[in-house]
């Protein structure tokens, strides 16, 4: 296709380049972390126990990825774990908008040798040496293996404080 008279050529028909420099130029790499990122507040590694690892630290580690990934990698682990997540836990947290995907009943054995910041103790009893060295928080919350899904209700909403209340010192 021939231009009309006094019309250039290519596809812009000779208007001007809109945007800059016809050449890509490598950015410079980021070494430093950006300014809001506070390098001294690195995740802290916390583990959730409690006996079969089916509902309250399961729980608690739901809550503490949905809300505190920013400053805490959460883990959770039972004395004597279960063989499944318990349904109800599930249909609980996913009532919450909070996801359990990837969480499964795991043995305490399973995180031996590994450091934890803190370890949360929801089983009421006495931690097994595998787990010591670290800052223990004891969580007094019933286990509601059993029971009715209102009793389920009443577990997650007193976890979810209690990991609210924790997200919320290791920002601090």
């Amino acid at each position: 296709m021939v231009p009309p008279n006094g019309k250039k050529g290519g596809i812009r028909g000779g208007r001007p380049r809109l945007r800059g420099e016809s050449t890509l130029t490598p950015r410079a790499i980021q070494t430093a972390p950006p300014p809001h990122v506070r390098v001294e507040n690195a995740r802290k590694r916390v583990l959730f126990v409690c006996i079969g690892n089916s509902c309250r630290s399961q729980m608690a580690e739901a809550f503490a990825r949905a809300y505190g990934s920013d400053i805490l990698t959460a883990h959770s682990a039972g004395i004597a774990p279960a063989s499944i997540v318990a349904p109800l836990t599930r249909r609980v947290l996913t009532e919450k908008n909070v996801g359990t995907e990837g969480q499964f009943p795991k043995a305490v054995d399973t995180f031996a040798g590994e450091s934890f910041e803190v370890v949360v103790n929801l089983s009421g009893g006495r931690l097994p040496s595998a787990i010591s060295g670290a800052r223990v928080i004891e969580w007094d919350v019933r286990d509601p293996i059993g029971e009715s899904e209102n009793v389920y209700r009443a577990v997650a909403a007193r976890i979810e404080g209690l990991v609210m209340r924790l997200i919320l010192e290791l920002r601090g």
